[in-house]
């Protein structure tokens, strides 16, 4: 799908807008009114004057005989209406803009003078099933029927009635003569009555899960595009660790914990009752990894943050069941806003966010002065000297004056040299602020709610305009969402939804990374990502020259200009669904969606740029001989190395496409017997398809400035032949599945709740047997409403309400997305032969059918109480859990039958469980000033059993952690640092009691006990405080998030060899530099040229160094994550001018660590610097306002 596409498609969607909107000028008004002992008739009349939209129908013959009395302040319509029939013999219905006024029963109190009865409803006429009625101080109560009517007995006129539903302010009033019809409003300060899990909605008080609902407009971070990184600190048991905040990039989210070892633990993500899936599949571990392709990997960077209304985070078995073996990690509900019945209203947002420049007084990275220092020892120690950096892969200033001296532009001598590095010595380089700016981020949304009583409508589009945090980060959005709800009849609802997002991304040219396995070594070739390069590039080094790196000209800004990645996405989703209520109490379902994506990387890398020069750089026969971008022919003995790039520069390009559909129908069914037993039952099934496709190609001689023209050299493909590189692939993958599932509940008088879930699911991305493709799931569960029995009056006002809840389950996951497969994987090879002429193409078998593999499973039991304080001043929910995860997947070492030694299966069990706490309270709640406080606290823990295969100690040691039997799932180790020897070389205990230098194996799994376990990389504990202050219009917001119990590995900054484009740590001040010196310091000596020499496995040493307990550091950290000042312009400023709202939002967002461990060195806990793509999140300022119209 091209631009122009996307362009017209969303043109189409806003021609459709206009044409269903017809009524965008009509703009109802609150009504207020006082009125003594006037005719009803009249006072109708007047509150359909003042509301100017709403049309009043009635009969006068009906109305005309009664007198009302009534002082009526910023009602709407319907409410005023209701509040004048209050205790008369009518009903009232609103349809659209029309509100009808009927005659109703009359009530003959002298012959049922003890009954109290009435309706309940909400704001917008609904009726509230099973809401409470109760006479205050007695065990009188009652709960509403199916059309929110009720009847209670042994009731006097005086008696005070206290009307309550869960979501829902509590009202008082005195029971009086006559039927009443009480309106309850919302309560923004509780939790959402209604529980939606995606695929079906219940009520709260009939629901058993652990669930946590967020109003979106409360997470959402200003200036984050991106909301899924809001959910930061907003609901208990779920970890979001912001591991890169480049835009696209995903953050790493867990709900309860890891739940696989090698698989995903990320949770499902739910769009309206449809599964958001992601055009690629990115395991936990990769979203680290600055890797072009986790650009791609959030699943919601196209939404629209202004379109999401709410957020329903299901966290237990009993919550997640119904979507069986794609919910084991938890499920993640997102609720976009819909249309409305009544006046139009159109909403305007607008965001202007300024991000501050990273700065080096934050870091621990040496000044120019300091690094001259390390170079002139260098120097001394034989580096840096003019025969060798002329010809160096890699050189800075030294490398410059070697040229300049031999030109004759610097004296050769030791004055005149001296003189010019001097110079050098104090030019103090702020690349930070050279690469980065503080330009604005702008993001504009317009939306327009409208409807009648036979239709709703909700249209929106979007603007994300990012000019760049750095150079070659530029991003823009474009959204546009479609929302409509058809009522043909009472019985027949359809409602449609359609939205289109592009996005057009730069980025800075990114390599995958790759690990030295034999020395541990983590790589990126030509990387420039600006963020590393500022904190790894010496401040000596003058940015308006050109340096050497991989033996070619390099300066950062001419790279950045001439090798960088293109990004263009375009997503569409078409989803409709049919709501048939054939008769009362019960409800068919059908939904329907489509969705189509297409993302194409295109990484660019021009003939001016240092990577394509790098395969042409052989100026003398040193570099020629040592270039390893160049080729040498194997079948010629007296061949040279020879360029397969001589003219222009790479172009590689990837292309992601996934097409989807889903189908679901279902029954539900709702019953109440006799005011006491409610039943709730509830089936289905679905069935889906996803296909995915990429292809990449990788093209040699594009020659950029001369119109794209190819000029390519055939001895390219001689050397990806030579060395079994690939110059395409094409790759295409589908996945299949179907389900069948069903629910059950049932509650008596609403105290007690029983409920079952079953759901029977196939795929066909496990085994072909039928036992591996198909599983079973359920749920059973039960809670108890004590704030229902009788006695629980007793314990009033101080205690409110407690709920107890309980839940059995299994879930399941289809494990690592790429290593489910139930066929043989076949793909394309070169044979090896002695002489290149003869290798030939052949087909290989990658992996064998694994025809056994199935599932990964989870047993939990979750147990949750929820209780609320002093009229539910405070509430707070405890919730404890515990896991039994099995039949993990992974890779295991085999026989060799079949002809593989190794294959997956299903080969570890892992134990886990929880403890969390939620806790809110309103601490002062006065006319015009309120402070509330939410505290939530999160403690998890993990540990692997019967893990079946073994891990290397690369794998243990490394920054993201690994799994071993006994310990967390990502558990990161350490080689046990001994101490510095007499030359200042590490030394390191291993096995025996023995200690080495440079023995370490890092690929050995034999015997790892001797390995220091230093804990794991996930947090253990985690959580957030927010402090709210309103007065008036006026609303302060500080919110803090923490989290302790992880390690992280420091930035391996150490080497046997360093070179004159490198800035150090000023740890280095620090470094052994003489004899005795072991006895003082840890961190080791800047090792020779002559010790390299002596021992040519040194680099062993230093890589096991950066692996050391010495380069541990622990991940805690308190952060201030917001502050927010809004204020709210009063309605009586803004009526005059056709205005509904105003409302100004200051926001300032990680403003700063609290707390965080001092060898961090100002280095984000949360942040992994691995290069790439990979950036922090910023510390930034934004600006925010919304009107209303």
């Amino acid at each position: 799908m091209d631009k122009r596409k996307t362009y017209r498609m969303i043109f189409c969607l806003c021609l459709f807008l206009f044409f269903q909107v017809t009524d965008v000028l009509a703009q109802g008004k609150k009504i207020s009114l006082r009125c003594n002992n006037i005719p009803l008739p009249t006072a109708l009349n007047r509150v359909e004057q003042q509301s100017g939209y709403f049309k009043i129908h009635y009969s006068y013959s009906d109305v005309s005989n009664y007198r009302v009395t009534a002082d009526i302040k910023d009602k709407e319509a319907p409410e005023a209406v209701m509040q004048l029939l209050g205790g008369l013999p009518f009903q009232m219905n609103v349809k659209g803009k029309f509100i009808q006024v009927k005659k109703g029963e009359a009530v003959q109190l002298t012959h049922d003078a003890n009954v109290a009865k009435g309706k309940l409803m909400d704001t917008n006429g609904e009726p509230l099933i099973g809401a409470s009625v109760k006479v205050v101080g007695t065990h009188n109560a009652t709960v509403t029927d199916i059309n929110g009517c009720y009847e209670l007995q042994d009731v006097s006129p005086t008696d005070v009635l206290e009307y309550s539903y869960i979501g829902m302010k509590p009202y008082k009033r005195k029971a009086g003569s006559k039927p009443v019809s009480i309106i309850l409003e919302s309560d923004i300060n509780t939790i959402s009555d209604v529980v939606v899990t995606g695929i079906q909605k219940m009520d709260k008080r009939l629901f058993t899960g652990s669930t946590t609902w967020i109003d979106a407009q409360d997470a959402k971070l200003d200036g984050v595009p991106d909301i899924s990184r809001s959910l930061e600190g907003r609901a208990a048991g779920v970890s979001v660790q912001n591991v890169t905040g480049t835009f696209g990039t995903a953050p790493r989210i867990q709900v309860r914990g890891a739940t696989s070892i090698y698989g995903n633990s990320q949770p499902l993500w739910i769009v309206d009752g449809v599964v958001q899936d992601n055009v690629i599949e990115v395991n936990t571990d990769e979203l680290s990894s600055g890797n072009a392709e986790t650009l791609l990997s959030s699943a919601i960077a196209g939404l629209n943050a202004d379109d999401i209304e709410s957020f329903q985070i299901l966290r237990d078995g009993s919550a997640t069941s119904i979507y069986g073996a794609r919910a084991m990690a938890g499920v993640i509900v997102i609720n976009t806003k819909k249309g409305h019945t009544g006046k139009t209203n159109i909403n305007y947002t607008g965001e202007f966010t300024m991000r501050l420049k990273p700065s080096y007084d934050n870091f621990n990275i040496m000044n120019s002065q300091e690094q001259m220092s390390v170079y002139q020892e260098l120097q001394k120690k034989g580096y840096l000297n003019p025969a060798d950096v002329v010809n160096a892969s890699k050189s800075g200033v030294y490398g410059t004056l070697a040229k300049l001296v031999a030109s004759g532009e610097v004296e050769n001598t030791d004055a005149g040299r001296n003189a010019w590095l001097r110079q050098q010595e104090y030019r103090n380089t702020d690349w930070f602020d050279l690469l980065f700016s503080n330009s604005i981020m702008q993001n504009h949304s317009v939306s327009i709610s409208t409807g009648t009583e036979k239709s709703q409508h909700y249209a929106s589009i979007s603007l994300m305009d990012d000019p760049g945090w750095y150079k070659q980060s530029r991003v823009k959005r474009y959204t546009a969402n479609l929302n409509s709800t058809f009522n043909f009849s009472q019985k027949l609802k359809v409602q449609l939804i359609a939205n289109a997002s592009s996005r057009a991304q730069k980025a800075p040219g990114t390599n995958n990374s790759e690990m030295n396995i034999v020395s541990g070594e983590v790589t990126r070739d030509f990387d420039i990502n600006p963020y590393s390069f500022a904190l790894n590039t010496s401040r000596v080094l003058d940015p308006t020259e050109s340096y050497t790196r991989n033996y070619a000209a390099f300066n950062i800004f001419n790279e950045l200009a001439n090798n960088y990645i293109d990004l263009n996405t375009h997503e569409f989703k078409m989803q409709g669904q049919v709501t048939y209520n054939p008769i009362e109490g019960l409800e068919l379902n059908a939904v329907g969606a489509v969705k189509r994506s297409s993302f194409a990387s295109e990484h660019n890398v021009t003939e001016d740029s240092n990577e394509a020069n790098a395969y042409r750089a052989m100026d003398n026969t040193l570099i020629r001989d040592t270039n390893p971008y160049l080729w040498t022919d194997p079948t010629n003995p007296y061949a040279v190395p020879v360029s397969v790039l001589p003219y222009g520069g790479i172009y590689q390009r990837s292309d992601y496409r996934m097409t989807s559909w889903d189908f679901r129908a279902t029954a539900a069914y709702n019953k109440i017997f006799a005011d006491t037993h409610i039943m709730n039952l509830f089936a289905g099934l679905e069935s889906n398809e996803l296909k995915r496709d990429k292809t990449w190609v990788r093209t040699y001689g594009r020659i950029y400035g001369f119109g794209n023209i190819a000029n390519y050299d055939p001895t390219v493909f001689d050397k990806l032949k030579q060395e079994g590189g690939d110059y395409f692939t094409v790759s295409k993958a589908m996945e299949r599945t179907a389900a069948f599932f069903g629910n059950a509940t049932y509650s008596y008088k609403g105290r007690y709740i029983v409920n079952g879930t079953l759901r029977y699911e196939g795929t066909n991305t496990l085994g072909k047997d039928r036992t591996s493709r198909w599983l079973p799931t359920w749920n059973v569960s039960g809670a108890w409403n004590a704030h229902e029995e009788k006695w629980f009056d007793s314990l009033k006002p101080w205690m409110s309400h407690f709920t107890l809840k309980g839940s059995y389950s299994l879930t399941a996951d289809r494990g690592p997305y790429n290593i489910s497969n139930s066929s043989a994987i076949i793909n394309s090879l070169v044979t090896w032969r002695p002489d290149g002429a003869d290798q030939e193409t052949a087909l290989g078998i990658t992996e064998l059918g694994n025809s056994e593999l199935t599932y990964e499973k989870k047993h939990e039991l979750s147990l949750t109480a929820d209780m609320g304080f002093l009229n539910n001043r405070i509430n707070m929910e405890v919730s404890w859990y515990r896991r039994n995860n099995y039949d993990l997947i992974g890779a295991i070492t085999v026989q060799g039958v079949g002809g593989e030694l190794d294959k997956f299966g299903n080969i570890a069990d892992m134990k886990s469980g929880g403890f969390e706490l939620s806790l809110s309270t309103k601490n002062i709640k006065l006319k015009d000033f309120e402070w509330n406080t939410t505290f939530l606290y999160s403690h998890q823990y993990n540990k692997v059993k019967n893990l079946k295969n073994t891990s290397r100690i690369i794998d243990l040691v490394h920054g993201n952690g690994f799994a071993l039997e006994g310990y967390p799932v990502r558990s990161i180790f350490s080689i046990p640092f001994n101490k510095l020897n007499g030359e200042g070389i590490p030394t390191f205990n291993v096995a025996e009691g023995k200690t080495t230098i440079d023995g370490i194996n890092f690929q050995e799994y034999a015997d790892l006990s001797w390995l220091k376990y230093e804990g794991s990389s996930d947090p253990t504990d985690y959580g957030s405080l927010e402090n709210t202050f309103k007065y008036k219009g006026l609303r302060l917001s500080v919110f803090i998030v923490y989290s302790f119990g992880n390690v992280v590995r420091l930035d391996p900054v150490f080497s046997n060899t360093y070179n004159d484009l490198v800035a150090t740590p000023r740890e280095f001040n620090n470094r052994w530099s003489s004899a005795g010196e072991e006895n003082r310091t840890s961190v080791p000596v800047i090792p020779s040229v002559r010790q390299n020499f002596l021992n040519p496995n040194l680099s062993i040493a230093y890589n096991a160094y950066n692996y050391s307990s010495e380069r541990i550091a622990k991940g805690d950290f308190v952060r201030m994550k917001e502050i927010s000042l809004d204020y709210t312009l009063p309605k009586k400023w803004l009526m005059p001018l056709g205005i509904n709202s105003v409302n100004l939002k200051l926001q300032a967002t990680n403003l700063f660590l609290i707390y965080a461990d001092k060898k961090l060195n100002g280095m984000d806990p949360e942040f992994f610097n691995t290069g790439g793509v990979a950036s922090p999140m910023p510390k930034q300022y934004t600006f925010t306002v919304r009107l209303g119209f």
